[in-house]
């Protein structure tokens, strides 16, 4: 099979809507707008959410709770036994080398959770750490250096 030989199957594409194109087209004159009106007009029709100069909804309900969305820091979450996968026991994991191995996107601060068992001893350098992955670092005989929260922010 070939690129040419694909084709879509019957139904599966709908034909676009000539309007405009002549009575005998079905859709001639009006094309399909009816008669005058706010919506038979070019550039026509109520915005989203208009209710015909009513209050609406979204101006009538109150505002509650605080939205944070523009600065929240999404961290990229890596678990131990994904780490003791990828890179050998005595390893010094530094971020550049996460990065490099595509564990997380290049300047997007790392979270490493404490999923799974290690069993070599690991240095990992991180943005941050939960408890149970730093206990069980240093339980291997390793060590979690947490870099600044400035850091992770500024990146």
């Amino acid at each position: 099979m070939q690129l040419h030989d694909l084709y879509p199957f019957l139904g599966e594409r709908t034909a676009k809507k000539r309007v405009g194109r002549g009575p005998g087209s079905g859709r001639g004159g009006t094309a399909g707008k009816g008669h005058k009106g706010q919506n038979a007009r070019a550039g026509g029709g109520v915005p989203a959410g208009f209710e015909g100069g009513q209050m609406p909804l979204q101006r009538r309900l109150p505002k509650r709770g605080f939205k944070n969305a523009l600065f929240k820091v999404q961290y990229a979450v890596i678990n131990l036994d994904r780490l003791q996968a990828v890179f050998e026991g005595g390893a010094a994991i530094s971020l550049d080398d996460i990065y490099a191995r595509g564990l997380a996107q290049r300047g997007e601060p790392v979270n490493i959770l404490g999923q799974g068992v290690i069993s070599s001893a690991l240095t990992v350098e991180a943005h941050t750490f939960s408890r149970a992955a730093v206990e069980k670092i240093r339980q291997a005989g390793g060590q979690a250096k947490a870099l600044e929260a400035a850091a992770a922010s500024a990146e």
